[in-house]
């Protein structure tokens, strides 16, 4: 089905067995490593830019980077050949107008929700014709363009729910909304919720209708409709408040997929662990510990509570300590990820391993 991915069919039934907790000849696990120098395609040439805005948005080169990069990578075991469209994790919101600032390696967006008069919230609404929701399309057709038959393209970062409302207001401002102000705050993370499902969708039947399986920025895949939920903003705000306000919302993100992962993000989420855990539409967890704290051996506790739940999750970390975690965790709904492997050599050797562990 795809010229980098050559045995996707079987890595697909993998993916899919793996969202249930089930294993068939082995978990799932990818890496990737580059391919000898001689087999590599040359990719464009190094351009130089006024701005990081006049980069970012040079989306006919960044494709023909992104073709390049995958013709020159070696997509192992169940790595995908995945690319998606990146303009920045606060792209959602700026299709209501928040204006878009960019950096070295990220943007952001500057807020415009000015208070809670009606006045303020009937003009926060989405615009179909925007600049950026149109160049994000533009972006997403032209990665099509160049991987069909070859990679997958995924839809962009979206962020709805109360990391758009932290976006449109301000972090700092929507922590104290959240006391003076929350049934407003409810009622707009409605709205923005039922926003998404539309932007989704408008995503998901491009890709669909150009033969893409359904993929994006956490490179999984699966049968019908693909989502990485999240709700970072959740770090800054109570238990109740978080219940109250957004757990409803992310629930019903949830049941308008097929297939959830939650990125669970930071050491301050951690404990809605097992709130989440207990939604049955998410599937898996992706938790991130956060910089400084990232070695998975951290967490081992953390990777058992969700395998006692009876979820799959993914975890990060080096070839090295795979014998390790065979002690500590169990293979059903396991998704290992691979870093330090540099060779075919290598990756043969560290498959016969993980074949190993499933028959523990």
């Amino acid at each position: 089905m795809f010229q980098y991915k050559k045995d996707f069919e079987e890595v697909f039934a993998r993916y899919e067995a793996w969202w249930n907790c089930e294993v068939l000849d082995r978990p799932l696990v990818s890496f990737t490593y580059a391919k000898p120098e001689a087999d590599r395609v040359p990719g464009p040439p190094p351009k130089t830019y006024d701005s990081h805005r006049e980069r970012w948005l040079d989306i006919e080169y960044r494709a023909d980077c992104t073709a390049a990069h995958m013709a020159n990578a070696v997509f192992a075991a169940d790595a995908l050949p995945t690319s998606w469209p990146n303009l920045g994790p606060e792209i959602f919101s700026a299709f209501y107008g928040c204006p878009m600032e960019f950096g070295e390696s990220t943007s952001w967006s500057e807020p415009i929700l000015k208070d809670w008069s009606e006045e303020s919230l009937n003009a926060l609404q989405l615009d179909w014709d925007h600049f950026y929701l149109r160049k994000i399309l533009e972006f997403t057709d032209l990665l099509i363009e160049r991987g069909r038959g070859k990679f997958m393209v995924g839809y962009t970062d979206i962020h709805p729910g109360a990391d758009a409302v932290a976006a449109f207001r301000d972090p700092q401002m929507l922590c104290l909304d959240m006391i003076e102000h929350p049934q407003e705050v409810k009622r707009l993370v409605d709205r923005v919720t039922k926003d998404f499902f539309k932007v989704y969708d408008l995503f998901h039947e491009r890709l669909q209708a150009a033969g893409m399986p359904s993929t994006t920025w956490l490179s999984a895949t699966g049968n019908g409709k693909y989502h990485v939920p999240s709700n970072d903003f959740s770090c800054m705000i109570s238990d109740a408040m978080f219940e109250e306000i957004f757990l409803p919302g992310i629930i019903e993100e949830c049941a308008f997929m097929d297939r959830c992962i939650y990125h669970l993000d930071g050491p301050q989420a951690l404990r809605y662990l097992d709130t989440l855990l207990a939604i049955p539409e998410i599937h898996a967890i992706q938790w991130v510990p956060g910089s400084g704290q990232s070695h998975w051996s951290q967490w081992i506790h953390v990777y058992q509570r969700i395998q006692e739940a009876g979820k799959a999750f993914v975890v990060y970390l080096p070839a090295q300590d795979l014998a390790h975690l065979f002690e500590v965790l169990k293979p059903e709904g396991a998704w290992l990820s691979l870093h330090g492997v540099n060779s075919q050599e290598e990756g043969e050797q560290v498959l016969r391993q993980v074949a190993s562990w499933s028959i523990w």
